[in-house]
């Protein structure tokens, strides 16, 4: 059986440059496979987070970010540090878990509070929650409960952001980076990686 050859997209060597929907695609497949680890985990009252739902979501996360990159403009360094994000969150809590579902609303908390953090311009809560398929005072709630799990440490030096990029981009088959001869590069350590407009609803969290 012949297959057809693996199609790799050339991507330019640092993020700031890279294109969102190329870099939408990577974080996509990467979230998919922690998620598929992360489901087999059972799942126990203990834990039970706000970010949870009772199913998961019908829409995908490549489309749920491709819904947030066209509604919201959102820039290139919110997307990426959801990665950064989830590692923070994590290593502070040992329980919490990213899963199909869970991850919806971490990722639409996560932009809200990074566009906040990062941008000089964003937009307003109920314009995320309505993107984001949730009311604004469930986002609300889900913002005032992601900075306490990550204790505000919302900012990232450019050097992080630059190496989970690298990561990134050689997890992803489909996916190099193109590098300048003449440039300096990030790569030195990369760290270990552990979504008119229309309505987008997830179901109520339990």
């Amino acid at each position: 059986m012949n297959h057809a050859p693996l199609t790799v997209i050339e991507v330019p060597e640092l993020f700031y440059r890279v294109d969102p929907i190329h870099l939408m695609n990577m974080i996509a497949d990467m979230l998919g496979r922690l998620i598929a680890h992360n489901d087999q985990i059972p799942l126990t009252p203990s834990n039970l987070t706000r970010f949870h739902s009772r199913a998961p979501p019908t829409i995908s996360i490549a489309d749920y970010l491709r819904r947030i990159i066209r509604y919201t403009s959102v820039e290139r360094v919110c997307l990426l540090i959801i990665l950064i994000y989830i590692d923070r969150v994590c290593e502070r809590h040992r329980t919490f878990t990213i899963s199909s579902l869970t991850v919806h609303r971490f990722i639409i908390a996560a932009v809200t509070v990074s566009s906040k953090a990062l941008c000089d311009s964003y937009c307003t809560n109920s314009h995320y929650a309505r993107v984001g398929g949730i009311s604004t005072q469930e986002l609300n709630t889900l913002e005032l409960e992601f900075l306490s799990l990550i204790d505000w440490h919302l900012i990232c030096p450019e050097e992080t952001m630059q190496s989970y990029y690298v990561n990134l981009v050689k997890q992803h088959p489909n996916y190099r980076r193109v590098i300048s001869s003449d440039s300096d590069q990030y790569d030195s350590t990369s760290p270990t990686l552990g979504i008119s407009q229309p309505d987008v609803h997830m179901q109520e969290n339990t």
